[in-house]
C-alpha cells in the first residue's frame, strides 16, 4: 500500500511546511481538499493556477507525497440552478488543475436532492441517480480532454449508496475516466452493519477494476448514527463487536491492489502515525 493522510487531518501549516510534515510523519501520499487545507490565503477558481499546481507539484516532489486524490466533494445533484452552475466551474477547475499537478484522481461524493446535502429517503430513488448520472456525464467528459481521472465514494446518505448502484453509474457512463473511491465504512449503516465483510466482497467482485484509491477509517455506533473514527479504532459491530473488519479488506487489498494510495480518515494529529502502524502492521500478517 501507499499510505497517506487527508491534508487537512494533520496540524496546520503553510504549504511550504504541511507536506515536509506529511512526509515526515512517514505518509507516501496525501487527499488534499484546497479550500480545508490551504489558509494563507483563501483557495477558490480564481487562484487555482498553472502556477500553484506547479508549485505544490514541486513541494510534493521534493518531499516524495504523491497527491492521491484532489477534493472537490460538491453536490452535482443540487437543485438551485445557479449554484449547480457554480458547481460545474468548480469542478472544471478542479480538473484543469489536477492535470498539471499530476494527481491520482479528482475525487467527489455523489450528491443529494436538496440543497443542504443531507440525507433524505428520495436520494435513494431512481429519479436521483438518472439526475446524478446525468450531471456526472459532462463532467467525466470534460476530465478525458485532460487526461483526467474522475473518481466517486458511494455513500450511504447520497446518491449512490450500495456497490450495485455505483457499478450502474459506471456502466451507465462507460468512461475510463470515471472509477471509484471505495470507503467501506461510507457503505454502512446501523441496518446493514452485519454485512459489512459481503458488502466489501462485493465491492471487489463488482467494482475490482474500477477502484483507484482506498479511503480508511473505522467507526462507533452512536445510537442510530455511525460515528467515524481513526482505523482500527471501531466498535459496535453486532457480530464482532468491534469496528471495520481490516483484516478482510487489507488482504483484498493485499491480492488485487499492490501499491494502491490508501488514504486515512479521521484521524487526528496524535494517532496519524499509531494509525498508520496499525495499518502497516495488519497489512503484514495478512
Amino acid at each position: 500500500m501507499r499510505i497517506g493522510i487527508r491534508a487537512h487531518d494533520v496540524a496546520y501549516a503553510p504549504l511550504e511546511e504541511l507536506i515536509p510534515n506529511i512526509h515526515a510523519q512517514g505518509f507516501h501520499c496525501m487527499h488534499i481538499a484546497l479550500s480545508k487545507s490551504i489558509k494563507e490565503f483563501k483557495p477558490g477558481v480564481e487562484t487555482m493556477t498553472p502556477g500553484l499546481a506547479m508549485y505544490i507539484k514541486e513541494l510534493c516532489t521534493e518531499n516524495k507525497v504523491d497527491v492521491a486524490v484532489l477534493g472537490c466533494y460538491l453536490n452535482l445533484c443540487n437543485p438551485n440552478p445557479e449554484k449547480h452552475k457554480e458547481i460545474v466551474e468548480k469542478y472544471k477547475a478542479h480538473i484543469r488543475f489536477a492535470s498539471i499537478l499530476g494527481c491520482g484522481v479528482v475525487g467527489t461524493e455523489t450528491g443529494a436532492v436538496n440543497e443542504e446535502y443531507k440525507y433524505e429517503p428520495a436520494n435513494h430513488s431512481e429519479e436521483a441517480l438518472q439526475c446524478f448520472i446525468d450531471n456526472l456525464r459532462p463532467i467525466v467528459k470534460y476530465a478525458e480532454q485532460f487526461g483526467v481521472i474522475v473518481a466517486i465514494e458511494p455513500v450511504w446518505k447520497h446518491i449512490v449508496y450500495t456497490v450495485e448502484r455505483a457499478r450502474k453509474v459506471l456502466d451507465a457512463i462507460d468512461s475510463p475516466n470515471l472509477q471509484i473511491i471505495f470507503d467501506p465504512v461510507n457503505l454502512l449503516c446501523v441496518d446493514n452493519l452485519a454485512q459489512q465483510d459481503e458488502i466489501i466482497d462485493k465491492a471487489f467482485d463488482l467494482l475490482l477494476k474500477d477502484i483507484a484509491v482506498v479511503h480508511c477509517k473505522d467507526y462507533i455506533v452512536e445510537g442510530s448514527e455511525l460515528k467515524s473514527v481513526a482505523a482500527g479504532t471501531g466498535k459496535g459491530n453486532p457480530v464482532t463487536g468491534g469496528g471495520l473488519n481490516y483484516p478482510l479488506l487489507l488482504k483484498k487489498i493485499k491480492e488485487h491492489k499492490p501499491y494502491v494510495h490508501c488514504t486515512l480518515e479521521n484521524t487526528v494529529p496524535e494517532n496519524a502515525v499509531a494509525t498508520r502502524e496499525f495499518m502497516e502492521r495488519t497489512y503484514a500478517s495478512v
